[in-house]
């Protein structure tokens, strides 16, 4: 396992990352358990959950997991969803921040958060009001580090930029969905980020399960999160012809590499410039296992280039027009 400073700060964390949104759902207590052991055990040190994940479940099954391995692991949380029914019990206000900072400390079994978290933007709570209060928890220690996830590129560059106006706390990293079949974070997001040396965590590295190569044309699936028909990774949003060209390449370069389709997309993320550590998830010790092999190789130059060519974004304006008229000396 290779590691990664995380952007602008002094830790250093694993090339993968630990993603425990099954834990306490589709993955019992015994296994999950075990996922953390077995990832900590192969030099990962990178671990990412949530408040409302399984209604705070999978905190507590991580919390259990990294008891006495605290000071080996980064661990990572979030806050702004929904956690009850009290109008006051979502946001990024003071009170939601610092009730929910609480409560996942409890449930980690923790004093100290090392990667805090806002899940997504706030329309009601001002960010200057966001950012003062992350800014005394990393003062009080409560929080050593903050980051952000699903923010657009503004709503990224105006934190950081009120962050260094008043020396705030400044979000090292932030938790973009991002992997072969969904690029758009590389329009603008992926650009700031290189610029501001922030740390890039892509979330759904496979497609929600469309990079494993399980899927045909024509064939909807009955199970899954691609059966979903509420969430990112739905089969309405993943069925285009271009994703199948994606999956197409992507598993003739597997079978060129002699690895399974996951692997060659995971790897591809890794070595992609800007990203930090893919958060990956897994329903069974096997698929952790599988997901797990996408390290310590590397895709030949030519493969890379190919999966990267084509899953590219259109060409399109205003970028095609800045660099017809970008400056050379």
């Amino acid at each position: 396992m290779n590691y990664r400073v995380l952007g602008k700060s002094g830790i250093a964390v694993s090339e993968l990352c630990l993603g425990t949104m099954t834990f306490g759902n589709t993955t019992n207590e015994q296994d999950s358990i075990e996922m953390v052991h077995r990832f900590l055990d192969r030099g990962g040190n990178f671990i990412d959950t949530a408040d409302v994940y399984v209604s705070g479940v999978s905190e507590e099954i991580v919390g259990k997991a990294i008891r006495e391995r605290r000071s080996d692991v980064i661990l990572a949380t979030k806050v702004r969803f929904p956690t009850g029914n009290n109008v006051n019990h979502v946001g990024l206000s003071r009170k939601h921040i610092l009730d929910g900072v609480e409560a996942s400390l409890r449930r980690l079994g923790t004093d100290y958060i090392d990667l805090y978290q806002m899940h997504v933007w706030d329309q009601i709570t001002p960010i200057e009001e966001t950012l003062r209060t992350l800014d005394d928890l990393v003062t009080s220690g409560k929080v050593r580090y903050i980051g952000c996830s699903n923010f657009l590129a503004y709503q990224l560059m105006k934190s950081l930029s009120i962050s260094d106006f008043n020396r705030y706390a400044r979000f090292i990293s932030i938790q973009p969905q991002y992997s072969l079949v969904c690029r758009t974070m590389d329009r603008e997001v992926l650009p700031l980020c290189l610029e501001e040396n922030v740390g890039v965590l892509p979330w759904a590295p496979l497609g929600g399960g469309f990079l494993t190569g399980r899927y045909v044309r024509g064939q909807e699936p009955t199970e899954g999160r691609l059966a979903s028909k509420t969430g990112e990774s739905r089969w309405e949003i993943r069925n285009t012809e271009k994703n199948f060209r994606i999956l197409d390449e992507l598993i003739s370069v597997a079978h060129e590499t002699d690895k399974t389709p996951a692997q060659v997309a995971l790897n591809w993320l890794i070595h992609k410039p800007g990203i930090t550590s893919p958060i990956f998830g897994a329903r069974t010790l096997e698929q952790f296992e599988e997901n797990m092999g996408a390290v310590d190789w590397k895709l030949d130059d030519s493969l890379w280039q190919r999966l990267d060519d084509v899953s590219a974004l259109e060409y399109e304006y205003p970028t095609r027009f800045i660099d017809k008229f970008s400056r050379k000396v």
